[in-house]
């Protein structure tokens, strides 16, 4: 009851006329930003941190969780039109969403994106105000193995269910995973496949391998089989979700949250591996499995929604525990510290006007993103009308930009194009991408991880099984590589007795 007389008060705060103009400006800030690969959010929020100085705290938070939610909206917009994600939260939109496209139906997936969005948001949210001491006091209980055992079940699931055959998911996610050790070993400090050269010592960015994967991947692709075709625009089909669309969305929207919000609370990888994991759950329990890979709505609108009620999450363990989980998360923490403010237990009883007020300001700005996002769909959508030469020729351009945004540095326009022709070779042997583009988020991460849970349990491997949470998840694993052998027992044993009973009958016949 506190909690809600708190967030009455916090409405209060956020709905008054220059509050509002701020979540405003946020929330377009956020979309344009987010729309330009490779600047997500959290380089959003960093490059206007200097604008703020001049504003109260309140304001410039409100400000900023617009931007936050904006910019993710903005990513998925690219990734869904123009196969190039604008950050790593948005690479599953592209997965089910560039075939929306290209069918004509790129209107109906932004509004299945910007609807999953809404939803997730509103959900995570009122999650974060009735949840947020108990899922932080959670979070602290959970180590390296569980971790660990969470990224391995990321690995397994979407290998498991992407791609025509099991191998090649796996050599897609060996791809990824050795590009992901690229750059200075975390425990050690030594050089790991740098080649000698210091600018490899970060390691490759994320945001440069999804771009060069997916965008620089496929103009490759398509500029390869453009001789053969005519390149004509693709329609832009009708700009609204039908019955059947709506029918097909409204369970992954309410799926995704339940998915979405515990991990952003928990530093496992902020909104990926929830994306990740709903789209696996999408593709597992849908009617129409036929679909995915060419244009199932249910892989937009539930990841879509795990992604945004995961940044409702990443909150919880900031504003209660001053632990940031993702790296916008830790631009807000060093903004908070910029106006003297430190998060953590306290925080509600010192600053309760700022904390109410920001997570009011969080529903605000939803449905904000929503009156933009869902007239602007068929807007944006209009981009596809441009002939592919001149489009894929677009795509290269920003996706350069993007990439040299990322580190300034000349090397990086070399790794996109080397990375990019990687992706064109994988599309070629039939390889799927996504599993590559989770071995170089996850993969460093992971390492880490187990080397952690070894170090406390002396070597020993069954310091990687020492919780039940770890157990749990484990089992998971064994039930989702073991299924299609499961499968196929099951189906022998059904062939046998329907043998056995034809054979019963033509003898008694």
């Amino acid at each position: 009851m506190d909690s809600l007389n708190s967030l009455i008060d916090g409405f209060g705060t956020a709905l008054t006329p220059m509050n509002l103009l701020w979540a405003a400006i946020g929330v377009l800030l956020g979309t344009a930003i987010g729309v330009l690969p490779g600047i997500g959010p959290a380089m959003a929020v960093a490059l206007l941190l200097p604008v703020t100085y001049g504003l109260d705290p309140t304001g410039a938070f409100i400000m900023f969780a617009g931007i936050y939610y904006g910019a993710m909206f903005g990513g998925s917009t690219t990734s869904i039109l123009l196969n190039t994600p604008g950050e790593s939260a948005a690479v599953v939109a592209a997965i089910e969403g560039n075939p929306m496209a290209k069918a004509g139906r790129g209107a109906q997936a932004l509004a299945a994106a910007a609807i999953g969005h809404f939803a997730g948001g509103m959900i995570g949210t009122i999650l974060l105000v009735a949840l947020a001491p108990t899922v932080a006091s959670l979070a602290i209980g959970i180590g390296a193995p569980d971790y660990f055992a969470i990224m391995v079940l990321a690995f397994i699931a979407v290998t498991s269910v992407l791609g025509a055959s099991r191998i090649r998911g796996i050599a897609s996610l060996l791809i990824g995973l050795t590009i992901g050790l690229v750059g200075l070993d975390q425990m050690t400090g030594q050089q790991r496949l740098t080649f000698g050269s210091l600018q490899l010592a970060d390691g490759v960015d994320v945001v440069i391998v999804a771009v060069g994967l997916f965008a620089i991947g496929e103009a490759l692709w398509v500029a390869a089989h453009l001789r053969r075709s005519t390149g004509k625009p693709i329609p832009v089909g009708r700009p609204w979700l039908g019955r059947a669309d709506l029918k097909r969305t409204w369970k992954p929207w309410l799926r995704g949250p339940a998915i979405g919000f515990p991990f952003g609370a928990i530093p496992a990888g902020g909104a990926e591996i929830p994306t990740f994991l709903s789209y696996v759950t999408e593709k597992r329990l849908s009617k129409h499995r036929d679909q995915f890979g060419k244009g199932a709505i249910e892989g937009v609108a539930g990841p879509e929604a795990a992604a945004s009620a995961s940044a409702a999450g990443t909150l919880v363990s900031m504003l209660t525990l001053g632990l940031p989980t993702t790296a916008v998360a830790a631009v807000m923490l060093a903004a908070f510290q910029q106006y003297g403010i430190q998060p953590g237990p306290l925080l509600f009883e010192r600053e309760p006007e700022l904390v109410w007020g920001l997570i009011a300001s969080l529903f605000v700005g939803m449905v904000l993103l929503l009156a933009l996002n869902l007239p602007l769909a068929p807007v944006w959508a209009k981009l596809l009308r441009i002939p592919r030469p001149y489009l894929y020729a677009g795509i290269l351009f920003f996706a350069a930009v993007g990439a040299y945004a990322v580190g300034g540095e000349s090397l990086d326009l070399v790794i996109l194009l080397v990375i990019g022709l990687i992706g064109f070779g994988m599309r070629r042997y039939g390889l799927p991408v996504l599993p590559a583009v989770i071995g170089v988020i996850l993969g460093p991460a992971a390492e880490q991880q187990l080397r952690r849970a070894l170090q406390i349990s002396d070597g020993s491997v069954s310091g990687l099984v020492n919780t039940p949470f770890s157990v749990t998840v484990y089992v998971i694993v064994v039930l989702i590589v073991a299924w299609p052998l499961i499968g196929r027992l099951i189906a022998r044993l059904r062939g046998g007795r329907k043998t056995a009973e034809e054979s019963r009958t033509v003898r008694g016949g």
